[in-house]
């Protein structure tokens, strides 16, 4: 058996076909223990996840972690799956077929989109092999991590490159790194809580919850903590606020080491200590609702918050297919696109549009 993948037969007068691929990180097939055991062995045994030497780890995940983990995890996923399934496989496809449209409507040249989980399925290995049937010669590739981290957008490029490794007939390949300061996903995300607070009214406090990353990790050049702060500085610059009016900080903890700080769980137990009236948190980190932000931030920290002392509490949803956000995906795409689409240049295309949201055009 050969090493390397089938190739799509090959046509003399196939014109170069492009392909943009979504990664996004992954999802069970099912909320339940079994579904988890598989999901969490291949996201766990990960080296950019997990940095553990392979021997020490290898005994702990396989020995403790699989063992318990899976079923507390199901528990958790059980309380937000929604009768579509994993709202981030949901999620994640609507904003594919989105963009996929918004595509359409621009562009002179045929542009194909497809999405791919970092773990589980559809993987990144089936999708590309899709889109090199359907006559992409040319791929570009965008991780849905706004700020870039070894362990998330580093993990999807390493699963892109090992994929392409084993092809005889490489693509050409460009690849979104990070859209962290990028003023589109700022606007998006400005846009997304104003409207939020037009209709609930505003909060005494607005906390940025990232999603979080061992402390040694910066310390070994990891850029993630800085476009972090920096997406948090652009954002509360766009919505006007001091900064006593917010926080950034850092959640999903795992293991004993120390991770990025503040963490999220104990910035809200102090504002609930505080009497803090009310607190607002959102998620810039993912664009796609998940569990991390329906569970962990708008269940068990809300708990967290109003256990010690706080009043109201609200969880701003993710940007999922917020039309601004899908427009923002789609100038990404075509910035990235300069001189692979025929006729009109993607730059120009991307001005052009600017221009008409400037006057109010339905773009």
């Amino acid at each position: 058996m050969s090493y390397f993948l089938a190739e799509p037969a090959f046509r003399h007068d196939q014109p170069a076909g492009i392909g943009v691929l979504l990664i996004n990180l992954g999802t069970p097939e099912a909320p339940t223990a079994q579904a988890l055991k598989p999901y969490l062995r291949e996201f766990l045994s990960d080296r950019r996840v997990v940095e553990i030497p392979r021997p020490i780890w290898w005994l702990i995940l396989n020995g403790i972690i699989l063992q318990t983990r899976p079923r507390k995890s199901a528990e958790k996923y059980a309380s937000i799956w929604t009768p579509e399934g994993s709202p981030l496989r949901v999620i994640t496809e609507r904003q594919t077929q989105l963009l996929r449209e918004a595509l359409t409507t621009v562009s002179p040249t045929p542009i194909q989109v497809e999405y791919a989980m970092r773990y589980d399925q559809p993987s990144v290995t089936s999708v590309i092999g899709k889109l090199r049937a359907a006559g992409c010669t040319r791929l570009l590739i965008l991780p849905l991590y706004p700020q870039y981290a070894a362990s998330s957008t580093g993990s999807a490029l390493d699963a892109v490159y090992g994929t392409l490794s084993r092809s005889r007939n490489q693509p050409e390949l460009r690849v979104v790194r990070s859209f962290h300061d990028h003023p589109g996903y700022i606007a998006a995300l400005a846009g997304q809580i104003e409207q939020y607070w037009a209709s609930h009214g505003r909060p005494e406090q607005l906390v940025m919850s990232f999603h979080g990353v061992p402390r040694r990790s910066l310390e070994l050049g990891d850029p993630y903590h800085c476009e972090c702060q920096k997406t948090g500085r652009l954002l509360a610059e766009r919505l006007g606020l001091t900064p006593e009016h917010y926080r950034i900080s850092f959640q999903s903890r795992f293991g004993r080491a120390e991770w990025l700080k503040p963490y999220t769980s104990e910035t809200l137990a102090e504002l609930g200590r505080r009497k803090t009236r009310r607190v607002d948190v959102v998620c810039p980190g993912f664009v796609a609702d998940c569990l991390e932000t329906l569970e962990e931030i708008a269940m068990e920290n809300k708990a967290v918050f109003l256990n010690a002392g706080g009043g109201e509490y609200h969880y701003i949803p993710a940007l999922n297919d917020q039309p601004e956000f899908i427009e923002t995906l789609r100038d990404i795409v075509l910035n990235h696109l300069a001189g692979w689409i025929a006729s009109t240049d993607a730059a120009v295309l991307v001005q052009r549009l600017q221009r008409a949201r400037e006057m109010g055009a339905n773009t």
